[in-house]
Order: structure tokens, then sequence, then C-alpha cells
């Protein structure tokens, strides 16, 4: 990946919607170049997908959660199967540090959040957990 492709990419991240003439434009290159590069960043797999962006405050499931969680012995695997089931759980990622694994939880209420908790504090395998309540997002990308 050169500079063009990593200046691409940079107008992406601003706008997905952008048209091949417009970033032609503002990278001072052809329509061609611009359709070329797209095409080999997309099969080489660096651009997997264009995506939407909601406004959080009017996002569906507008309470979101960090739960961070200490997995017991070597049951990862195992955990993270069921966790992958849960519904409430919207991401979940791989960690290193004090906490096996972090939860991305998302619920319409404060309610729905405990219940979503619970559930998760119930599974087998979960030595211990930590959840801080996302309140604002500064930056995005």
């Amino acid at each position: 990946m050169d500079t063009l492709d990593q200046q691409l990419i940079a107008l992406l991240r601003q706008d997905a919607r952008a048209s091949v003439a417009t970033l032609a434009h503002k990278l001072k290159v052809s329509r061609g170049t611009v359709t070329n590069r797209l095409t080999k960043l997309e099969d080489a797999g660096l651009i997997a997908g264009y995506t939407v962006k909601l406004r959080a405050d009017i996002a569906p499931k507008a309470i979101a959660a960090w739960c961070s969680i200490a997995v017991e012995g070597n049951r990862t695997r195992e955990v993270v199967g069921i966790l992958m089931g849960e519904p409430g759980v919207s991401g979940l990622f791989d960690t290193n540090g004090r906490w096996d694994l972090l939860a991305e939880l998302r619920a319409e209420s404060l309610a729905e959040l405990a219940e979503i908790l619970e559930r998760v504090r119930l599974i087998k395998g979960i030595g211990a957990t930590e959840t801080s309540i996302h309140l604002q997002t500064y930056k995005l990308s």
C-alpha cells in the first residue's frame, strides 16, 4: 500500500459514499486510477466493506457498555462460544493484560443491560467481570 492508497482510504473514512469523480478530483488523479486502486484494495481484502454510522443518540440499543471478563482456567473457547450466542453482546474481543475478553454490550434500557449482565455473569468459566457504561464518543475512525 503506497501513499496514494493511504490517502484514498483516508478520504473513504471521511465519506464512504464519495463518488469516484470526487475522490479523483481530491487526489488529483484520473477516475480510472481511483477505480483501479479501489478494486485492488477490495480484492486484497484491505477494504472489507462500506458502512453507515448512525448517531449514537438515535441508534437502536442506545445504551452501550464495555464488559471486561476474566476467564477461569483454560475455558476461553467455551466462554467465547456462549457469549457469541448472547443477543446483548454486539462485539467480542480477545485482549491481553488483566482481562481475557472485552465484550461490547448493547441494550435499550438499564433494566435490559442488568439482565444481560446477569446472564453473562452466570456463564460457567467466567471468574470476574467489570462493566463500564459508554457515556460519550469523542472521535470515530
